[in-house]
């Protein structure tokens, strides 16, 4: 006789799942971003919107996302010496990772704008970068670094013209051989020492010529790196003393004669973020490099590489920003509580728009930049305009990232907080753009440089944002209350982040206003320039179409 008849009755059976969305995959990243696609196309990128869609359909698929999440899930590995005791200095990652490098240097993200040097080529390659952050940001480390030596690497004619073919390459090849026998290359950077941090003038890693000193010559470097990131590049841009000071010097992982380079990883970082990629600590053991450019200007010259990667952290937190959107839209657009969908719900529609509208202004903001950045050469002003700018964006959009996160986890609930979502991985990584690549207080102070020791850049700056003067008179009082801001510089150190915060909320809202988008405009003008600035989302005043700004977002195709 069954002793239990209401189990078997039942079958056992508590629930039907129902009121749950579906994972959201296999959805076109770029033909769902209207706010991208407008601003490669009002940069100066259209030219490249075909290659965009494909790629877009390549960065939403299950495949990709899988690939992600594996990339994470399986943290890379260091072997510091064979079975037989030799030191290999090996890091191994896990096969998604290896994939997902592939698939961004087949799609231009490490040298397209090198390769195929054409109006709006910046801007389309940050425009791939920035779908590929939503994919998974730490494989992006050391292709970042990769575009963005190039800069540096073409002020020493002898070294660019050997290495500068095989670092444009749109091929991947992780096989630790010789820079030699390959050929695709990428590019580390090792500039940090732990008694320094952003001081990289208190660095102590020394560099002895090894006949002739001066450009383009033979050095062996001594010294402890506290951070190199991505320590299987082919070879790292490094910062050591030598007899003229700082300089800067390009370090193989192999020397020329095939031997072993002695840089020897001590430790991988255990990092709370941006798990992937491998990041870690080095010593330079008498270590082979090439002097770039003259003793003494390492720091001036490896500046122009952490411009370009500051560029990347812009365009990657606005790629995060709008990761956050299509979850949270996603989500609430199929979830039910208190009788109604909570899309269509009053509050979390304030909430929703207000995170949409920040993603917006971020994504605007990075497109603009991309411009600066293939305008870079042309012209004083544009040149100007880019260096300020860089730093006020970097500081803003890195800085608005984490809160962004936060909120959109809130907005889904406790189910985002479980390690099976894409979000806790996203949380993770929302702060990492504004640490890392000079923190929120090293972007200020570098905006302040920029005012004293190159005349003209604060009129650059404001001069792009007259362009949308008499337009709307909130922005306009905005405007005023910012030239303000300069008339008295007694203090501006102590005050420079509010007035850094002040000149990007300024940026942005000419931005959009220049979009044309009259929707868009007004609710940034009413939620950030006239009434809160953003600093709780879900504040936005009555009157806002904030529906339209919500169906920016949705997945369509």
């Amino acid at each position: 006789m069954n002793q239990y008849p209401m189990a078997e009755s039942i079958k056992a059976n508590t629930h039907d799942v129902e009121n749950m969305p579906v994972v959201l995959e296999n959805y076109n990243v770029f033909n769902n971003d209207p706010g991208l696609k407008e601003g490669v196309i009002r940069e100066g990128g259209d030219w490249a919107l075909e290659r965009l869609q494909t790629f877009g359909e390549i960065c939403g698929s299950k495949e990709a996302i899988l690939a992600g999440t594996q990339a994470n899930q399986n943290k890379p590995v260091l072997q510091t010496h064979d079975r037989y005791g030799r030191r290999v200095d090996e890091v191994e990652f896990h096969p998604a990772y290896h994939q997902l490098m592939s698939s961004s240097l087949a799609n231009g993200i490490g040298g397209l704008p090198w390769a195929e040097p054409k109006a709006g080529a910046h801007v389309a390659r940050a425009a791939s970068f920035y779908m590929q952050s939503q994919v998974e940001a730490g494989h992006l480390c050391p292709v970042c670094m990769t575009y963005a030596s190039v800069p540096t690497l073409k002020k020493q004619a002898n070294i660019a013209e050997h290495w500068l073919p095989k670092v444009m390459s749109s091929d991947y090849d992780p096989r630790n051989v010789s820079y030699q026998d390959k050929q695709s290359l990428t590019i580390g950077m090792a500039m940090t020492e732990k008694q320094g941090g952003s001081d990289v003038r208190r660095n102590s890693t020394r560099a002895y010529p090894i006949g002739q000193r001066g450009p383009g010559m033979e050095y062996e470097l001594v010294g402890h790196k506290f951070f190199v990131s991505a320590p299987m590049c082919d070879a790292f841009l490094v910062l050591a003393q030598a007899e003229g000071g700082i300089s800067c010097f390009l370090v193989p992982r192999w020397r020329p004669d095939g031997s072993k380079n002695p840089l020897q990883v001590i430790r991988l970082k255990d990092k709370m973020g941006n798990v992937s990629n491998a990041s870690s600590e080095t010593e330079l053991r008498g270590a082979f490099g090439w002097l770039i450019g003259e003793e003494g200007r390492g720091i001036a010259n490896i500046l122009e590489m952490v411009a370009c990667t500051r560029f990347d952290c812009v365009s990657g937190s606005a790629g995060q920003m709008r990761a956050h959107m299509y979850q949270i839209v996603h989500h609430t657009s199929q979830r039910e509580a208190f009788g109604n969908r909570l899309d269509k719900q009053p509050l979390m529609q304030n909430v929703l728009a207000d995170l949409a509208l920040e993603s917006e202004a971020a994504t605007a903001m990075a497109m603009r930049l991309g411009r600066g950045m293939d305008e870079s050469g042309m012209n004083e002003e544009a040149d100007l305009f880019t260096r300020i700018s860089t730093a006020v964006c970097k500081y803003w959009i890195c800085k608005r990232t984490p809160g962004h996160a936060y909120e959109a986890m809130e907005t889904i609930g406790g189910s985002a907080v479980m390690e099976n979502s894409i979000m806790p991985r996203f949380y993770r990584e929302a702060p990492i753009n504004s640490i890392w690549e000079g923190s929120g207080n090293v972007q200020c102070l570098d905006v302040l440089r920029a005012m004293s020791r190159e005349p003209g850049s604060l009129e650059a700056f404001m001069g792009e944002l007259e362009k949308s003067r008499g337009n709307d008179k909130r922005f306009d009082t905005h405007l005023n209350k910012l030239a303000k801001e300069f008339g008295n510089l007694d203090d501006i150190e102590y005050r420079a982040r509010h007035v850094v915060e002040q000149m990007a909320l300024g940026l942005q809202g000419s931005l959009l206003i220049q979009t044309g988008n009259s929707n868009i405009a007004d609710a940034f003008c009413a939620g950030r320039l006239e009434g809160n600035s953003g600093n709780t989302y879900g504040m936005l005043p009555k009157g806002i179409d904030v529906e339209s700004l919500i169906d920016r977002c949705r997945i369509a195709s």
